[in-house]
């Protein structure tokens, strides 16, 4: 694609062929960030993945079944202003749920969106991994959760914190029953989600520097007038104190789940 000349001396760079990376600030080709699935080639930060990015880069071609498609989100405390933004992304809610293939095994699937509303866990995102717990113990298959979330939607106010208890309750009759469960944390994974469903795995896998945690750093110096370890909250640091089993680079995600499955199965 050609690049024109702008009045100014300048160049126009094509919309959607470059990005700039958040961390070295470098200007990445596009493809090329694509083919690295979305890691910076210059200095390895991890872009953040919308769900269908990363099923589509975790599961088998063409075997993904979605299911709970059309379950969207109301606005039970007429919160101002909630429904227009649930209503201006492309997702209808924050989790993608279904069942798929990775590797040889079945598996059911959870993908948190960050993109919309940060992923947040309302009523529906409760309801969707519930029901996909419910689904992998009545086909007896392993359930994966990938979570991007800053915890529970302020919209929806104790109804969202109700999902932390349902959540628990399904994952827990899924232990009952032997069925494996893997947990994969990545940037950011805080709030209620990290209190619930994120951190229940039978393995729990995180992504390199991935934010984890409650509340923030900085809600926590500012609690309790300390200053923090360097790296607290980081994969690396639960890690070292054992709040994750597993630090897995993106390009081996997809081997380290086949490497799991098959000790489960």
């Amino acid at each position: 694609m050609p690049i024109s000349p702008t009045t100014n001396g300048k160049k126009d760079i094509p919309h959607g062929v470059w990005t700039k990376c958040k961390k070295c600030e470098q200007i990445v080709y596009n493809k090329a960030l694509e083919e690295n699935l979305k890691v910076c080639p210059k200095c390895g930060y991890y872009f953040r993945l919308s769900a269908n990015e990363r099923i589509k880069q975790l599961t088998e071609p063409n075997s993904f079944n979605e299911f709970d498609q059309k379950i969207a989100p109301l606005n039970p405390l007429n919160f101002p202003e909630y429904t227009k933004k649930a209503k201006s992304s492309a997702l209808i809610e924050a989790v993608v749920t279904g069942e798929g293939k990775i590797g040889p095994h079945g598996v059911v699937i959870a993908v948190l969106d960050f993109g919309f509303m940060g992923g947040s866990m309302g009523s529906v995102v409760g309801e969707k991994v519930t029901r996909a717990c419910e689904h992998a113990l009545k086909k007896k298959l392993p359930l994966i959760i990938i979570s991007s979330s800053g915890g529970a939607r302020m919209q929806e106010g104790v109804l969202s914190l109700m999902q932390m208890a349902k959540t628990s309750a399904a994952l827990e009759r899924l232990s009952e029953n032997g069925i494996p469960y893997i947990s994969i944390l990545t940037d950011p994974t805080t709030g209620g989600v990290t209190a619930s469903f994120a951190m229940l795995g039978d393995i729990n896998i995180a992504e390199p520097n991935a934010l984890i945690g409650f509340a923030g750093p900085r809600v926590i110096e500012q609690t309790i007038k300390q200053k923090l370890p360097k790296g607290f909250q980081m994969s690396e640091f639960l890690l070292q104190h054992g709040m994750v089993d597993i630090i897995a680079k993106r390009n081996e995600l997809k081997s380290t789940l086949v490497k799991v499955l098959n000790f489960f199965t």
